[in-house]
């Protein structure tokens, strides 16, 4: 089995809809396509949780909670868990896409560019399965989030 096959196996088993694209990409430009599919993967499971978990965390926020009481209106004006679960979805995945952006880019423009220039930045960085740093830097990860969005109706909703 060749790294190639490896890796598309990887990607298949990861779910990528084009797993030997993503496997080419990570041999020929020597991106840590799997890192970063694997780590988006995660981020994406975490913005569906609010879908697929709405009817329990509604029910949990409408019994206690900081937003207890907008979500007991929000029922009460006639909105589901499953609607409360989209709106709360798309609440998170603009979250995710702002906060991986600033990874990618830690200006905010708030600062005077003395000030800016002074400050550390940050990255997010590939390790081996064996916990090594492979001197490989997940970048722009907010490129690639809309592209690995589950498709289809999540679980639980409605």
């Amino acid at each position: 089995m060749t790294d190639i096959d490896k890796l598309t196996g990887l990607f298949e088993a990861l779910g990528a809809d084009d797993a030997p694209g993503w496997a080419d990409s990570e041999v020929e430009e020597n991106l840590p396509q799997l890192a970063r599919y694997r780590f988006l993967r995660k981020v994406w499971q975490d913005i569906d949780a609010w879908s697929s978990t709405a009817p329990d965390w509604v029910e949990a926020y409408r019994k206690e909670g900081l937003a207890g009481d907008a979500v007991e209106r929000a029922v009460r004006l006639g909105l589901t868990p499953g609607e409360l679960g989209e709106i709360a979805r798309e609440v998170a995945k603009e979250t995710a896409f702002g906060l991986l952006y600033s990874l990618a880019d830690p200006t905010d423009g708030d600062l005077p560019p003395e000030v800016e220039e002074q400050l550390p930045g940050w990255c997010l960085a590939e390790l081996s399965p064996e916990g090594e740093p492979t001197g490989r830097i997940l970048d722009a990860l907010y490129e690639d989030l809309d592209e690995i969005e589950p498709q289809g109706p999540v679980e639980g909703v409605r």
